[in-house]
């Protein structure tokens, strides 16, 4: 309906469509004319002129949007309604024909002539709306190049809709192309039926009738076989008030051509206002009397404001007097003072002075007393009256309610005294036949609720299904990213390299394009992007995904790692951590078993891990464990400071430094850590504190976020799962474990084992703190989470497995390396480029 030529209702269209017959036989629902459109009362407007308003409504298929305006020979619609998102009712206890429809902004209610009328545009705009959301979409793009899979938004086809109501006839002559033959439906007072709210749109609808009966006046009657305006309305709003000068000669068209839009607005509202003159409920005396005791609550409204501020004024000047008599009476003690021949007389004086300040202090504090006691006895007695209120309130209300009910019930005998028998049986009748019509109402509009309800369900989940397809295909495509942009830089590093420091200009630019990707922020991105799962500075342990090294081709492989990572998380997460999260769903308790071993080996989900981290501690310490013993070994401490304390305080604030949990000044997990610290030095006095052991009980600490859980878990590493030895002051443990390394390194990797011996390469220097952490300090948190899943289970077998595993993943590149210093070098920080689990995995399955 955005102009005469799509109007449904135009006069070259109205005559296309021979309207039905109303005493044929009814037609099923499919025959149904295609364009939905009619006549219906609208509720709305302000003031005066709320009420129901006339207007002509068309459904548009394309846009799924009903459409409205004044006539149907309008040419631009007053307003549209979103029925894809709108819901519709029907009330049985409303007025006969009234209907709701509601959006997730406005709720409009709609009047049909009758009943049947309304019922068929229900069951129409349910259809309507059941097809624009049925409707297949749009063929999706190419598939995407690449390794990955091409992605289809394939959705099932949905079964047929059932009918909870029965087709309704079309009412003839009230809905279709048809009804807009008949004339407007009259209202009391034509005004009542302009929408003030589309002021200009009704001016140019008046302006484009004024034109169209303007050509058919000057040629006649108009073209051969074009017929007559279709809308029987009366059209003397259109016409100028006769009271409005106007120029002779001159048609009125022409005039409303000449005269400008803002003048042609002001007389309408002019127009108005002689219009609302005219009411009976505004008459001209009403108004002055308004006016004048509106000036009359003016005065006294200044009259109150003027004797408040002199009142402050009275206080300030008294205040000010007190202020003054105080200034007096300093200045002659000073006078005193200064008058006085000797120093004994002007020591008696402000010993005086001193004696005065004193009683008027004690005073004072009497005085605050006083004032403090009798405050709470006017709060006690507030109190007390409010409640005592409450209560005659109370009492007035039950009286009030008991006066009402004795009049009913005086009313009741005294119509029972009076009216006869044989009429009290016929007003029952009565009663019973208004309860039957009420409830095939109330049925007719359950039956239609539930028809709406099904619908908007299915609805529902057909849109769920979308978005669910389309995050998935978001998700492929910021994986494709993320790859991508690592090949890049992986090409700026390896470009740097082969380049070396004197290539000139060219080296100067590979050095600017490194920076700039170094100083890209990761968790940057457009406000109207949408971002799956867009790649943050901190993981969801606060550990910084991308580690801030001193070196810059060190920054830039971190950076590269960092974003291979994300785009294996994204590709992985539809084909292989959905299908581990509903077996970890579904594995409700926990107990040993050969499946529980596989599905920790295989990772736990971030939210199942608290559950099953605290349940594989209740297991390993079942013989040691007492509900009260970390408070009390807490309350130990703070009557007596261990030996240990101090190297806590130390060792405290150097854990983890690329950990936002433990560097932020406002957090607590170091206060936490303390304590937990603290609790096991006088758990195990032989041990008390070991270097390693504040790292030990920040992991368990980031996954349990429990102080006594993270207690038990560090008692469970160092006393249940590690040697006796591993933590003592000779360490005699851990490097047993370190010589049992080497044996299996010499048996399973032979050739490495060559190479570093050649170069006299010790490797304990780097697998001593591997094994006394559990690699807290050397691989992604991603990776390190899922080994200690495992060593919590199955003990230090997995720390051998996992070492064995690092070095057959990196024994080519370590290989390649000529020069012991390079190879401490890259052995530094080799574990951090481990980001792909899958390889990880198939290594330690090959070891």
């Amino acid at each position: 309906m955005e102009g005469t030529r799509d109007n449904p209702a135009a006069p070259g269209s109205a005559g296309a469509s021979p309207p039905e017959d109303a005493e044929g036989p009814p037609r099923p629902l499919e025959a149904a004319p295609t364009k939905l459109c009619g006549y219906l009362s609208k509720f709305g407007g302000k003031g005066p002129l709320r009420g129901w308003k006339s207007r002509w409504f068309c459904y548009d298929e394309k846009k799924c949007h009903l459409y409205y305006s004044r006539t149907a020979q309008d040419a631009n619609p007053l307003d549209s309604i979103d029925l894809a998102c709108a819901a519709f009712d029907c009330k049985a206890d409303a007025e006969e024909g009234t209907f709701e429809i509601k959006t997730p902004s406005r709720v409009i209610t709609l009047k049909a002539a009758d009943k049947q009328v309304m019922l068929y545009w229900l069951q129409q705009l349910q259809m309507r709306r059941w097809e624009f959301h049925s409707s297949p979409p749009a063929p999706p793009e190419a598939a995407l190049t690449g390794n990955g899979p091409a992605l289809r938004l394939e959705l099932e086809q949905e079964e047929a809709e059932p009918e909870f109501l029965h087709p309704v006839k079309t009412p003839a002559g009230q809905v279709g192309l048809e009804a807009a033959l008949r004339p407007v439906p009259a209202l009391p007072l034509a005004l009542q039926n302009i929408s003030l709210k589309h002021l200009g749109t009704e001016i140019q609808n008046t302006v484009h009738s004024f034109r169209g009966n303007r050509q058919a006046q000057g040629t006649g009657q108009g073209l051969p076989g074009e017929e007559a305006p279709l809308s029987g309305e009366p059209q003397r709003e259109e016409q100028p008030s006769p009271h409005e000068p106007s120029t002779p000669g001159k048609d009125p068209a022409d005039m409303l051509k000449s005269i400008p839009k803002s003048s042609l607005t002001n007389r309408l509202t002019q127009k108005d206002k002689r219009h609302n003159n005219t009411f009976p409920f505004f008459p001209d005396g009403l108004m002055r009397s308004r006016t004048a005791q509106e000036k009359v609550l003016s005065l006294e409204q200044q009259v109150l404001t003027l004797s408040k501020e002199l009142q402050s004024q009275k206080d300030l000047v008294k205040i000010l007097h007190k202020a003054l008599e105080a200034a007096q009476q300093e200045k002659r003690a000073s006078s005193a003072y200064l008058a006085a021949a000797e120093d004994r007389d002007r020591l008696e004086l402000v010993r005086h002075k001193v004696r005065q300040i004193a009683d008027l202090g004690r005073r004072v504090e009497a005085l605050e007393q006083e004032r403090e006691s009798l405050v709470q006895a006017a709060n006690l007695q507030q109190q007390e009256l409010q409640e005592l209120q409450q209560h005659v309130q109370l009492l007035m209300d039950k009286n009030q309610a008991k006066q009402q009910v004795i009049c009913k019930l005086s009313e009741k005998v005294t119509q029972d005294f009076m009216q006869p028998p044989g009429r009290d049986f016929l007003s029952q009748q009565e009663k019973i036949e208004h309860l039957k019509d009420d409830m095939e109402a109330y049925k007719t509009q359950n039956r239609f609720l539930n028809s709406e309800i099904h619908q908007v369900t299915k609805i529902w989940r057909k849109v769920a299904e979308k978005e669910k397809t389309l995050l998935m295909k978001c998700a492929y495509l910021q994986a494709r990213n993320c790859q991508v942009e690592s090949k890049y830089l992986a090409g700026l590093r390896r470009l740097q390299e082969a380049m070396g420091p004197g290539a000139g200009e060219c080296s100067e630019l590979l050095r600017q394009l490194v920076q700039e990707a170094l100083q890209w922020e990761a968790g940057e991105a457009a406000a109207d992007s949408v971002q799956l799962s867009p790649i943050s500075e901190y993981d969801e342990y606060g550990f910084l995904t991308v580690p801030d090294y001193d070196m810059a081709d060190l920054k830039l492989l971190a950076k590269i790692q960092a974003l291979e990572v994300h785009s294996r998380n994204l590709l992985d997460q539809e084909a292989g951590e959905r299908p581990l999260r509903e077996r970890w769903t579904a594995l409700e308790e926990l107990s040993p078993s050969a499946e529980l071993k596989q599905l920790l080996r295989a990772g736990v989900p971030p939210e199942q891990r608290p559950r099953v981290w605290r349940w594989l501690v209740r297991h390993r310490v079942q013989r040691l464990y007492s509900p009260d013993r970390y408070q009390e070994l807490l309350a130990r401490g703070l009557t007596c400071e261990h030996p240990a304390a101090r190297q806590i305080e130390l060792d405290l604030h150097r854990t983890f430094p690329n950990n936002k949990h433990f560097t932020c000044p406002t957090s607590t997990f170091p206060d936490k850590l303390r304590r937990v610290l603290l609790a096991f030095s006088w758990q195990n006095p032989t041990i008390g504190y070991c270097q390693g052991l504040n790292r030990l009980a920040a992991i368990s600490l980031l996954v349990l976020d429990e102080e006594e859980s993270a207690f038990w878990c560090l008692v469970a590493i160092v006393e249940t799962i590690l040697p006796a030895d591993y933590y003592s002051k000779t360490l005699t443990a851990s490097q047993v474990d370190q010589r049992v390394l080497l044996d299996l390194l010499e048996e399973k990797l032979p050739r490495l084992m060559a190479h570093l011996g050649q170069h006299r390469v010790d490797l304990s220097v780097v697998t001593f703190n591997w094994f006394l952490v559990v690699f807290a300090d050397s691989l992604i948190s991603s990776i390190l989470l899922r080994v200690w899943d495992a060593f919590l289970y199955e003990g230090t077998k997995v720390v051998f497995r996992y070492a064995l595993a690092i070095f057959k993943y990196n024994e080519e590149a370590i290989l390649r390396l000529q020069d012991s210093l390079e190879i401490y070098q890259y052995m530094r920080f080799f574990t951090k480029t481990i980001g792909d689990t899958r390889e990880r995995s198939g290594s330690l399955t090959h070891t």
